[in-house]
């Protein structure tokens, strides 16, 4: 009788160990996602703020992962991320038109928000910037739910009188995390320059 148990028991673990090993679903195509839904821009956050850590997405696994330099993960030997900082889907910097080749980059002013996470957001100003000689341009933005925002702010008029250090923080920040770039600020402009610059580089 006890064998009997035994083995009862035995094939349960292995019913339950098959159910671990059903395939999973099939992973998120986050580079694809609409860059607006129901007019309402959306972030996809590879690098949490507070990192230091470079993460990617890797668009042919459809992961986030380490970046590495010489088998060795990247990291930033500077102040960590401001902000959330990640791309805008469905967007495209075409090199044929002056853009660096990939989506355009967005840093999120809230609390820090995991890899993968998709924030509906609202663009308050751009940051222009020419990185050894191409263009690079990184949308500056806020939470668009009232519960993520950690600044009352709504366009770049507000984030320029009521917190203009942290307009000089995110300028410093990107014009020296990386010694090994050349980076020369070209201009902070607001939110109407954001949104045709999202515009001229969008899939869709």
């Amino acid at each position: 009788m006890k064998y009997l148990t035994l083995v009862f028991i035995f094939l349960g673990f292995l019913s339950c160990k098959e159910k671990v090993r059903e395939p999973s679903k099939k992973a998120v195509d986050y580079y694809n996602l609409p860059t607006f839904v129901n007019d309402t821009l959306q972030a996809v956050i590879e690098i949490p703020a507070g990192t230091n850590k470079k993460i990617e997405y890797h668009i042919q696994r459809r992961q986030f992962i380490v970046d590495s330099i010489n088998h060795k993960p990247r990291s930033i030997e500077y102040l960590p991320y401001l902000g959330n900082y990640g791309f805008i889907p469905s967007t495209y910097s075409d090199p044929k038109k002056g853009g660096d080749g990939d989506a355009l980059d967005i840093l999120v002013l809230s609390e820090s928000t995991p890899s993968g996470s998709i924030i509906k957001v609202i663009p308050i100003g751009v940051l222009r910037l020419d990185d050894n000689g191409e263009s690079d341009d990184k949308i500056i933005a806020v939470p668009a739910q009232l519960a993520q925002q950690i600044l009352p702010v709504k366009n770049f008029e507000e984030l320029s009188l009521n917190y203009p250090e942290i307009r000089k923080m995110i300028s410093l920040w990107f014009q020296n995390y990386n010694p090994n770039d050349k980076v020369t600020i070209l201009s902070f402009n607001g939110e109407d320059t954001a949104l045709s610059i999202i515009k001229k580089w969008s899939k869709h």
